[in-house]
């Protein structure tokens, strides 16, 4: 009798000494629900019910390595030891359903001090509860983002450099297995990284070794603590999709840089350091050529998402090499069992083991 074939979704894949059951990954999404940087039985009921729902890998949303360095005064935040226990927490029931628990790292740069998304997506004055951003350069983001941050001096950049890397030893202490440092999206490491938002004449900007070096110094103080045997990976923005920012080919030459540095996974992203994203050719895996390009130029692992959607469309990103995991965002936000429906519908041998025994009479 033949055997029946494993799609390649479903493979395991293995990064240093963590092995993802799958290769579906849940993307971090800001939920906007936290108080002080706590997360809640909210996050635990989202973040829990995606690694039920069969995920390999559940990465927390961008959290916050300081208070100034949230987004909005309700995202999550990992600047108190206080905030461990409640990670701690999700992080044990995710890992009882055989997904492993990431954590993205991030600082918001001049993109803080926001409104929730419902509420506006616009800065929050000083005196109605927003506080000071800061930024490279005194350059406001634009659009709805008007508040002019102040130039980061040396002192702040190192504060938060060395924010990341206590950021880093809380998350190995709340049983975090996957780091991911957010060097994407318009917020403090890529305002650093793109000539747009970056008009330091000091060490820290100008050329390209000068503008990553924030970035590059980062990754190596935070590889620093967190262990070996655990992933350090990254998101980075690839491309700003407009002249005069960042591009593939130099991004191609950092994530090099990344690699001797110790980086073990690149997460593929792009743009969102300016408010206009009429350039940016949004369509159904508009990401993956740039992925599989990125992957076969430096050799590192990537992870891509953005408009993946359908079981084929993943499944062809696997088996053609064009990433090693897919990252799902508004995708699991619809449908928590995503990974059970598509294992149905790529017709995976015993589509009914990914859910729970609990569940076992939905499926029989």
């Amino acid at each position: 009798m033949r055997d029946i074939l494993v799609p390649n979704l479903f493979e395991p894949f293995r990064l240093k000494e963590i092995e993802l059951k799958n290769r579906i990954a849940v993307a971090p999404m800001c939920q906007y629900s936290c108080e002080d940087g706590y997360l809640n039985d909210w996050h635990l009921v989202h973040l829990g019910s995606r690694a039920v729902g069969g995920a390999g890998l559940v990465v927390v949303e961008a959290t916050a390595v300081s208070a100034e360095g949230r987004i909005s005064p309700a995202c999550s935040g990992i600047y108190h030891d206080g905030h461990v226990e409640a990670f701690s927490r999700i992080n044990r029931f995710i890992k009882q359903f055989g997904a492993v628990p990431g954590i993205q790292l991030a600082h918001a740069g001049r993109k803080g001090s926001a409104h929730r998304p419902w509420e506006g997506d616009s800065h929050i004055p000083d005196h109605e509860g927003g506080w000071p951003t800061i930024a490279p350069s005194a350059i406001a983001h634009g659009g709805n983002l008007s508040k002019v941050p102040a130039e980061m001096t040396v002192d702040d950049i190192h504060r938060i450099q060395e924010a990341f890397v206590t950021g880093a030893k809380r998350a190995l202490q709340a049983g975090f297995e996957w780091l991911e440092l957010h060097f994407a999206h318009g917020y403090l490491a890529h305002e650093f990284y793109s000539p747009i938002s970056n008009h330091r004449q000091d060490r820290f900007g100008g050329s390209f070794e000068n503008r990553t070096r924030f970035l590059r110094e980062t990754l190596q103080k935070v590889r620093s603590v967190w262990p070996e045997r655990y992933p350090l990976t990254a998101r980075l923005s690839v491309t700003d999709w407009v002249d005069g920012g960042v591009t593939v080919e130099e991004s191609i030459e950092l994530i090099n840089h990344f690699r001797t540095e110790g980086l073990d996974l690149v997460d593929i992203s792009h743009g969102f350091v300016i408010p206009d994203i009429s350039p940016i050719p949004w369509g159904p895996g508009f990401m993956v050529p740039i992925s599989r390009r990125i992957r076969e130029a430096t050799g590192m692992p990537t992870a891509v998402g953005w408009l993946i959607t359908d079981p084929h469309q993943a499944e062809q990103v696997i088996a053609n090499g064009d990433a090693d995991l897919v990252m799902l965002a508004r995708e699991m936000l619809r449908d928590p069992y995503w990974p059970y429906h598509a294992a149905i519908a790529l017709k995976a041998p015993e589509p009914q083991s990914i859910l729970p025994p609990q569940y076992a009479r939905a499926v029989s």
